[in-house]
């Protein structure tokens, strides 16, 4: 049993791309705390003097609710590190790697993970002519929640080459990472402690899974768990579990992948892993907990219970 009378600070919000996300994250973990009657919960919307208030706070163990940069990247777990304050999720090695989808590939693909193939470009170089055949992905190589993706197609609207003038990753990025596209299923696998939850398919009502689709009511259906045959979903746990194992991962993990369901499980792929997925209502590892009887307030405890080390998050 987790004492219930630590001092807690939910680390929340930051300066990320994905700051909303981050808030709503921290304020369902301190909410759940709260109503699970833990009596010394604080949420700290993390600022460039966070060192100075948690010396402050002094607080047991912080709940890391941050998403992107600099609190899934290493920078803040680093912080923490030399702070000596315990905290939640995966450590600064593991997330510094998992955050960048290159290095990721380095470790997971050797480990035996299908990953896509990717290649690095200069975005200037776009304008001459396209790094991989059609269709393929643009993303950056360190951003998450589908943050700055692109999908270049023979009818999409960017020209070929790609115009100057049109609206895309390459205007905020000075490099991207392409992969090609695969067609087919958007599928995710929650991990928690060392179990992979179960699988769902996410079917937005139009587009791609991009970042409206994820954070936005109504927008996406969640098929869970996912209606594949299951030697694919098996691969799906394994695959995730592995990816989990490999990298270091503490607490909750999420790996996206997508499944070209012509070609059976050589055409399964996963295309990263998020050592901070997202807590919010609308998130997919509280949805996944929920289908395995785990409540979200018990999966916020299970995350605290691993990170204290007691025990992993069973």
């Amino acid at each position: 049993m987790v004492n219930r009378d630590l001092n807690v600070v939910v680390l929340m919000g930051g300066w990320s791309s994905e700051r909303e996300v981050s808030l709503m994250s921290g304020r369902g973990v301190a909410g759940a705390l709260r109503t699970r009657g833990w009596s010394n919960v604080t949420e700290v919307d993390m600022d460039r003097n966070v060192a100075q208030v948690l010396a402050g706070l002094r607080p047991d163990i912080v709940f890391n609710a941050l998403h992107g940069h600099p609190g899934e990247d290493g920078t803040v777990q680093g912080m923490l590190d030399l702070m000596q304050i315990p905290y939640t999720h995966s450590g600064l090695s593991t997330s510094a790697i998992a955050i960048d989808k290159e290095l990721t590939k380095l470790l997971l693909v050797p480990a035996g993970v299908r990953m896509p193939k990717g290649t690095m470009i200069a975005s200037e170089r776009l304008f001459e002519g396209d790094p991989i055949p059609r269709p393929y992905v643009l993303k950056p190589v360190n951003e998450g929640s589908s943050v700055g993706v692109a999908i270049v197609t023979d009818e999409s609207n960017y020209g070929n080459p790609i115009g100057r003038d049109t609206v895309g990753p390459w205007n905020d990025f000075d490099e991207l990472l392409a992969e090609p596209f695969i067609a087919g299923h958007e599928l995710t696998v929650a991990v928690l402690g060392d179990e992979a939850l179960c699988v769902t398919e996410l079917k937005p009502k139009q587009g791609f899974y991009d970042f409206d689709s994820k954070y936005t009511d109504g927008m996406t259906e969640h098929v869970c768990p996912a209606q594949v045959p299951e030697p694919i979903a098996q691969a799906m746990l394994d695959m995730a579990l592995l990816a989990h194992r490999a990298l270091g991962c503490k607490g909750a993990s999420r790996s996206d992948f997508r499944w070209d369901d012509t070609q059976g499980e050589a055409g399964l792929y996963l295309l990263e892993v998020n050592t901070q997925p997202g807590m919010t209502p609308l998130s997919l590892v509280p949805e996944q907990a929920r289908q395995r009887g785990i409540s979200y307030g018990e999966l916020v405890e299970r995350i605290i219970a691993e990170a204290l080390g007691d025990g992993p998050a069973k």
